[in-house]
């Protein structure tokens, strides 16, 4: 673990949120196997732990590394308990410390990102029960049943930009467009998703331009403003027609935009020639296999929202920052050798999504992800 990166926790501090030499902080005791320092300004006390997902935890780091990983490689709960030997209700009470840390270490690095292209989709799964075995009471509450993860996916650098665990209703599109507005920077990129009308309705709302109608002549009320979509808002769905549950026909639609802009959007494009949503409906499958929670007809489903997105949180941060995609590596010039003069050759160098992105030069390991330390916001 890096401790170079602790800072004293007292907001009231002059040093609160300093790095380094700069927060002066000095080595003072041990607790429960990792060093504590103490603030030269305020005297407090700080756990190198603090900060980070190892904060609070009994169990040997080495033990709750492996269990972190293996949730994260989409591992059941009793199965992995049953590898670590520990109780499954410790292991139950490590998801939601690594969803929150997760979480904000996304939040940290998921900002001003540059983005040309952003396919959207939602992928199904339920809660407690299904949808059709809701008591009247469940219903009423929402808690449980069908549960939605609606996806912003970057196709370019393979990044889920943002996720909202929900229903299928226009409240949860809204949330998620919110959300990924405020992960890009100023640009605009092209989107495309299917046929679901929540889409076009929450990008307008999010990215529209406020139009005032002008007055008629006579008395009476002016018109009320509404919205429309800017010139440089590219949005295109894709079709499927299907019969007894296949797809039979598929057909394009342009919403916002026009199709020349479009076009020419996909000419410039690395990623596809055509609208679709290939990229975000083959990382489907990916969520699928890297959450145990989301693999059908298993009994391994989440029984509360909460450990849902907190199991999603850590797959993902897993996801990005240490586990190499095979379709982001790269060719190198010279191949390296891997062991010795008769060893295979390295031919590619691996790299994450965030990697892709620009947001680290180096694939993570599971204690770097883990032992990373936000900075406060203030920071930021």
């Amino acid at each position: 673990m890096d401790t170079r990166t602790c800072y004293c926790r007292n907001t009231k501090c002059k040093s609160y949120g300093q790095t380094g030499s700069d927060a002066q902080l000095h080595r003072y005791d041990t607790h429960r196997q990792a060093p504590r320092f103490q603030c030269g300004f305020c005297s407090r006390l700080v756990s190198s732990r603090a900060g980070t997902a190892y904060a609070g935890i009994r169990t040997p780091e080495t033990t709750y590394r492996l269990g972190a990983k293996l949730l994260a490689e989409g591992m059941s709960i009793r199965a992995a308990a049953r590898i670590l030997e520990v109780d499954k209700d410790t292991l139950c009470q490590w998801v939601p410390r690594l969803g929150q840390h997760s979480l904000r270490l996304m939040a940290y690095y998921f900002r001003g990102l540059h983005i040309t292209e952003c396919q959207l989709d939602e992928l199904w799964t339920f809660v407690y029960k299904k949808e059709a075995h809701l008591d009247p009471v469940d219903q009423v509450l929402g808690l449980y049943g069908d549960a939605w993860i609606w996806i912003a996916f970057a196709p370019e650098c393979k990044l889920v930009l943002a996720w909202v665990v929900g229903k299928r209703t226009l409240r949860e599109a809204q949330q998620l467009i919110k959300h990924l507005k405020t992960s890009l920077d100023e640009h605009l990129p092209f989107f495309t998703s299917d046929n679901l009308p929540h889409y076009a309705d929450a990008l307008l709302a999010e990215y529209g331009e406020l139009y005032q109608p002008p007055k008629r002549e006579g008395p009476g009320r002016p018109p009320l403003p509404y919205k429309v979509p800017p010139e440089n808002l590219l949005y295109a769905v894709v079709v499927k027609r299907r019969e007894n549950g296949r797809v039979v026909e598929i057909s394009t639609e342009v919403i916002y935009g026009s199709p020349q802009r479009i076009a020419a959007r996909l000419g410039h494009s690395s990623t596809m020639n055509v609208i679709s949503t290939y990229g975000v409906e083959r990382n489907n499958l990916t969520i699928r296999q890297h959450s145990r929670r989301m693999t059908r007809k298993v009994n391994a489903f989440s029984k509360d929202q909460f450990y849902l997105t907190s199991q999603l949180a850590l797959a993902f941060a897993y996801y990005h920052f240490a586990v190499p995609h095979r379709g982001l590596r790269q060719r190198l010039e010279t191949p390296q050798s891997t062991k010795g003069p008769k060893g295979s050759l390295k031919k590619w160098r691996e790299r994450t999504p965030a990697m892709a992105a620009g947001l680290t030069d180096h694939v993570w390991t599971m204690d770097e992800l883990l032992s990373f330390r936000v900075p406060p916001k203030c920071h930021w």
